[in-house]
């Protein structure tokens, strides 16, 4: 599908999209607690749908009424489940471990782009606990149990790990443990599973580096899906490109790291910015794109970008150059100069959401058409209707 976004002025208020990482977390703890809750507030978004259908998958008992989900527990006596985790990195990586507590064989399937990201923490962990671990070009496979224990966890990979293995020991009985060997990357995440268990009624803590977490005890709740700070921030940014847009519906005191990114804003408008990306990587591609209609900026903590859904420092680089800008990469940082013009040729959104997102918020100023426009239904399916009820005129062919 190819978007063709005119220039225009943005104006309007807007209920800020439901986390969409909250909804993860919320729905899996819903389905780990005994009995039937309720979670209000779910943009059944590819992602989301992902997740649910492998708790589907392991007997949980999941229905859509508009925006609210009931969610029933999973059957814990499940030994076999294929699982489709589609193109999402939360579900496969909040799922195996999930499956590895239970116990049994399991596959979980994914696209190609899903299993080229890096799952070595789980291999690993499987190789030091006697299961077996296969992984092909779109699955893996495991087979045996995990035990509870103390398990050593690199921080600087994913904290997709570490809330995984948080998640697998509220199966597992007594406490576990998760030692982290590394500083930990994109704490937030962490504290927003951390939150989640909390609100079931699960036992998590943390003490120094490590993370304790005890099996049981989880009961079920009615629960809403919190305002999203990271897809509000593509209509609030619609404010830097000469509109006047407010985004209501985001919790002020937010556990989500993307919250950062009114700072990160400010700091890219008075010019000269300096901005890591380390605990909020879901902002890089809106933030380059802000950089190259503001004048640049260095972005550093950017190493991650290069394993999500596209290689998005070469995909930012590949279509910022089309506006006239440029994206010098160095291992682990980006500098972004130049200035925004016409774009030359057509705008490819390299089947990621947030660039798609990223460069139809350069094309509200100079207008311009995106292919592979339909990636936003990863994270937010209505992206287009949302930016045409604030008056920008958009043709999706």
């Amino acid at each position: 599908m190819r978007a063709v976004i005119h220039a225009g002025r943005a104006e309007g208020t807007l209920a800020a999209p439901p986390s969409k990482s909250m909804a993860h977390r919320l729905l899996i703890c819903a389905a780990l607690s005994q009995g039937v809750s309720t979670v209000r507030g779910v943009d059944m978004s590819e992602d989301i749908a992902a997740t649910a259908d492998c708790l589907r998958a392991l007997g949980s008992d999941i229905t859509l009424s508009g925006d609210t989900v009931t969610v029933g527990g999973i059957d814990r006596g499940i030994r076999s489940a294929v699982l489709d985790c589609r193109e999402s990195g939360s579900t496969m990586r909040f799922m195996l471990p999930i499956c590895l507590a239970l116990g049994g064989r399991y596959q979980l399937r994914g696209s190609r782009r899903l299993m080229q990201r890096n799952m070595a923490v789980y291999e690993q962990l499987c190789a030091e606990n006697g299961i077996e671990y296969r992984q092909s070009d779109c699955t893996v496979t495991v087979d045996g149990q995990l035990k509870p224990g103390t398990f050593c966890v690199r921080g600087d990979i994913s904290s997709q790990f570490i809330s995984g293995i948080m998640f697998a020991s509220l199966l597992m009985d007594g406490e576990s443990r998760v030692q982290l060997t590394t500083a930990l990357e994109s704490r937030p995440y962490v504290d927003m599973t951390v939150s989640a268990i909390r609100q079931f009624g699960g036992s998590v803590g943390l003490l120094g580096d490590r993370y304790t977490a005890n099996g049981g005890g989880m009961r079920a709740c009615d629960c809403t899906v919190e305002g999203d700070y990271s897809n509000a921030a593509f209509f609030d940014a619609l404010n830097l490109t000469g509109g006047s847009v407010a985004v209501s519906g985001l919790l002020p005191d937010s556990l989500q790291g993307d919250k950062i990114y009114r700072r990160h804003f400010d700091a890219i408008c008075r010019g000269g910015a300096e901005i890591d990306l380390t605990d909020c990587p879901d902002l890089g591609p809106l933030l380059f794109a802000l950089a190259a209609l503001k004048g640049g900026a260095r972005f550093t903590g950017t190493r991650r970008l290069r394993i999500k859904e596209s290689d998005r420092v070469a995909a930012m680089a590949e279509e910022l150059i089309k506006f006239g800008v440029t994206v010098t990469a160095g291992d682990n940082s980006a500098v972004v100069s130049g200035r925004l013009g016409q774009p030359s040729e057509m705008l490819c959104g390299h089947n990621d959401h947030r660039v798609v997102m990223a460069l139809a918020t350069l094309c509200t100023v100079t207008g311009g058409t995106v292919d592979g426009a339909e990636a936003v239904s990863k994270s937010l399916p209505d992206y287009f209707e949302r930016l045409k009820s604030l008056g920008i005129r958009v043709e999706l062919i």
